[in-house]
Order: structure tokens, then C-alpha cells, then sequence
């Protein structure tokens, strides 16, 4: 029995395979590094989602179409969205839309979800929501309604490589739960909703914010050392740091580390980041030497999202935003086995009590 189940496979998939000894992520054919440089959100998407869908229209136009649709839909409740909490406003938002399983569906729940997540930051701010552009890039015109403006060039394109970089990475909790529930032939919508409530607990999603609190509480490089010391004394992990996973170094840090470098916003907070980062791997490699611990996907996706004026509270949205598609992805794949997911289980309860005579 394996309780974390790391060494039973589950799947054979042609989305992604994480190479966890080299430090590698391949995304249907391609590294993680070329696909977020070089792919556009809507690409990306077209990517994953290629076979799996008869229908697949031009994604651009589609998704602009549906960002529309989505916020007119979801006008009439946005009063009762607001008190909520982001990731549970959030999913609120997801269960009014359609619960099919065709591309149509699957372009109005990426469109519901950009549209949710926008709305939900301007009521956070006391602001009325931003509605969506048809005409603009996914990832620009989400930039635009989370802030109410319109981003730059590289601010655009620094979300868009962020959303895709995230995009897709094996069999993750909240992947296989999309998995399990296309499984029963529930909707995409289904599907969907479910993954997004596996972000909602600290372990998987939710890592981004502490990064930043834990560079609030060190303030600057020299005081690095004796906070670092102190944590780990405490046992307190140190957010940023180590994978499930990953025995080196995330692939995914790099690309967002060399992304963030483009947003002139980032330059103060990246140059303290960096600096924590290189000794927090140094004590980390001299207090746990029986254990490789290098910088992981959420310390640089918290730089980056702080850098585009995204507040911490809506980080885990973003990330769902960026993983729906390998969400949508896999609950396709699932359902084109025809296999109900069924795991077994031991155990290990008392015995039944042995029947009286008759």
C-alpha cells in the first residue's frame, strides 16, 4: 500500500511527464521553457487540447466571445459573489456555467474562469467589475479587468507565460481529481469545479502568498541568516523551497525567474529574492544534506504576481486559471478510456461480529 500513491500509476497520458531526477517538464512534446516563451495562452491551449475535441475553433475569437458571454451571465450575482471568499467566489462562479463536454463548454469555463477572477478582485478593492475586451489576448484582457487598466506589452506577456507555465504537470492532486470525476461522465464543468477545490488547501495552490510574508518577515539580505536559522529551528518550512517531485531544481522557477527580470516593477523586490534565495539553498544544503531541497515553481510565481499588481489573495485563482486548461485536458483524456476510476483499499477496521445462531 503506498498512502501518497508516488509509485502507482494511475494513467498513461500524452499531456505532460514530469521528470522529477532532471529537473525536467515536458508538455505534449515540448519543454515547459520553449512553451511559455514561445506560446501564446490561446496556443497553449490549442495544444493541449488538440485531438480530444472534434470541434476546436479559433480560440482567440472564441474565448474573447465567451469572456462576454461569461460576465453577462454572471452579472446578476456578482452582489452575492462578493462576500465570499476569493477561491470560494471563485468556484460559486464556475458552478452557473454550462456543464458539458464539448469544446463550446470547455472555452466558456476558461472564459468564466478569467471572468470570475477579475470580478472578484475589483469587489475585493470596493470596485465595480471591469468588463471583459472580445478583441484582446486572454491573458492581457484577464490583466485588465484583475486591475481595471490596461496592461503593457511585457506585463501581458509575463501573464500569459506565467498561465502557461503552469499549465500542465502530471498527475497533481488537482488533476487527478478532474480525472476521477470525468471518470463518471460528469460534465467538464464537473470536473473543473472539483480540481479548483483541491487548490483551496495549503499544500497544493496556495504557496505563492506565503513566499511573500516570508520576504516581509526577513526585510533584507542581512537579516537573512538569523530568520532562516530561526524557522527551521522552529520546524517551520521555508515556502518557495522543495518538491514532491523535483530531486534538482524546478524548471518552472527558471522560466518565471527569467520572466519576472522583464518587469521593471520587480527590480527591488527580485534583487532581495534573490538574494534570500542563495542562502536559503546554502543553509538548506548544510542543515539537510540527506535531502535535495532547490527553489520550486511558487517562490518566483509570487515575485512575478506581485510585480503585475496581483494581490496575494487572488493568487490561487490565477493559478487555476493557468492549470484549466490541462484540467480540461485530462478529463477528456479520462473520459476517452471509458474506465471508471475505482482504486482499491485494505482494511484495516475491526473484524464483524460473528452472527448468532440461528
Amino acid at each position: 500500500m503506498d498512502a501518497g500513491l508516488e509509485k502507482v500509476v494511475a494513467a498513461e497520458t500524452v499531456l505532460s511527464d514530469v521528470q522529477g531526477a532532471e529537473g525536467r517538464l515536458i508538455i505534449r512534446g515540448r519543454d515547459v521553457e520553449t512553451l511559455a516563451l514561445a506560446f501564446s495562452f490561446e496556443q497553449t491551449a490549442k495544444h493541449l487540447w488538440a485531438g480530444f475535441f472534434d470541434d476546436l475553433p479559433d480560440i482567440k475569437a472564441a474565448l474573447g466571445k465567451a469572456r462576454v458571454a461569461a460576465f453577462a451571465r454572471l452579472k446578476p450575482d456578482f452582489v452575492r459573489l462578493a462576500p465570499l471568499a476569493e477561491i470560494e467566489a471563485l468556484r460559486a462562479a464556475l458552478a452557473l456555467a454550462p456543464d458539458g463536454h464539448d469544446a463550446a463548454s470547455a472555452i466558456d469555463l476558461v472564459a468564466t474562469m478569467a471572468v470570475a477572477t477579475g470580478a472578484i478582485a475589483q469587489m475585493k478593492a470596493g470596485r465595480a467589475p471591469v468588463a471583459p475586451d472580445a478583441e484582446t489576448g486572454h491573458g492581457a484582457d484577464l490583466l485588465q479587468m484583475i486591475r481595471g487598466e490596461a496592461p503593457s506589452p511585457e506585463e501581458a506577456r509575463a501573464l500569459e507565460a506565467y498561465l502557461v507555465t503552469v499549465s500542465d504537470h502530471g498527475l497533481n492532486a488537482s488533476t487527478f481529481v478532474a480525472r476521477c470525476v470525468a471518470s463518471t461522465r460528469a460534465g467538464l464543468g464537473s470536473a473543473v469545479i472539483a480540481a479548483l477545490s483541491g487548490l483551496k488547501g495549503p499544500l497544493h495552490g496556495g504557496a505563492p502568498g506565503p513566499v511573500l510574508d516570508m520576504l516581509d518577515g526577513i526585510g533584507a539580505a542581512d537579516r537573512a541568516e538569523g530568520w532562516i536559522r530561526n524557522a527551521l529551528d522552529r520546524g517551520e518550512r521555508l515556502m518557495g523551497f522543495g518538491h514532491r517531485v523535483y530531486r534538482t531544481r524546478d524548471p518552472r522557477a527558471d522560466v518565471l525567474k527569467r520572466v519576472v527580470n522583464t518587469l521593471p516593477a520587480s527590480s527591488g523586490r527580485l534583487a532581495l529574492a534573490q538574494a534570500i534565495e542563495g542562502r536559503i539553498l546554502q543553509k538548506l544544503a548544510a542543515e539537510k544534506p540527506d535531502r535535495k531541497l532547490e527553489t520550486n515553481v511558487e517562490y518566483y510565481t509570487a515575485i512575478l504576481l506581485e510585480a503585475l499588481g496581483i494581490p496575494r489573495g487572488l493568487f490561487t485563482c490565477l493559478f487555476g486559471c493557468g492549470r484549466v486548461t490541462g484540467w480540461i485536458a485530462h478529463a477528456r483524456e479520462q473520459l476517452a478510456t471509458g474506465r471508471l476510476v475505482r482504486p482499491a483499499s485494505i482494511y484495516l477496521g475491526p473484524a464483524a461480529a460473528a452472527s448468532a445462531a440461528a
